[in-house]
């Protein structure tokens, strides 16, 4: 059942990585990047790495692919302008193609090698211990401080986020609370005894 379960999920994730690339539609590009980003959660499952499944799930489908998504629906983007762009950069992305290739080359070369010999300074962790337990005692022990400096670092790129984009618009009348507030029902309205056959005065 496991090896049916690792064939389905990878090759669903091939075909849909290759329609990433070739759907000429931006939206429909996004929607098979969410279905990629799906099945690689469920082979992170099947080897056991359930909070690398989990991340997948509520940060890139769930935040990044979906954040893709409404720009390109809300975005008025001429692509054809777009994809007239591309021919220039074909020679950059040929370059960057060549080099990735090279580094998955010498990868899988060091790892028939033996790979590197790494002093594991950690306490071995028991194997009835699941691995988002583990690793949430790691975290929030030993790497305490560095957690909370991430958490730090992000919270002020949020801020200059915010601070970038907020912009101070001339001839809009802000909402006074106090003002609201204080206002009397007798203020508001006005009572009128309305004669027949006569309109309505503003």
């Amino acid at each position: 059942m496991q090896a049916i379960a690792f064939y389905l999920f990878s090759i669903i994730v091939l075909v849909s990585g290759a329609l990433v690339i070739t759907s000429r539609n931006p939206v429909h590009a996004v929607l098979w990047l969410i279905l990629a980003f799906f099945n690689a959660a469920g082979l992170m499952v099947l080897v056991g790495a359930e909070f690398i499944a989990m991340l997948l799930v509520i940060v890139y489908v769930g935040a990044v692919a979906v954040l893709f998504l409404f720009v390109v629906m809300m975005l008025d983007v001429e692509f054809s302008t777009l994809r007239g762009r591309v021919s220039g950069y074909l020679p950059v992305g040929l370059v960057l193609a060549v080099a990735l290739a090279a580094e998955v080359v010498i990868g899988v070369n060091a790892y028939d090698a033996g790979g590197l010999q790494i002093a594991h300074r950690a306490a071995p962790i028991a194997g009835a211990t699941p691995n988002i337990q583990a690793l949430g005692n790691i975290l929030y022990t030993r790497y305490l401080f560095v957690f909370e400096a991430a958490g730090l670092v992000l919270l002020v790129a949020m801020v200059g986020a915010i601070v970038l984009t907020h912009r101070q618009r001339g001839g809009v009348r802000p909402q006074n609370v106090s003002r609201q507030v204080s206002r009397r029902p007798q203020d508001a309205t006005r009572n009128v005894n309305q004669p027949v056959g006569e309109g309505i005065k503003l």
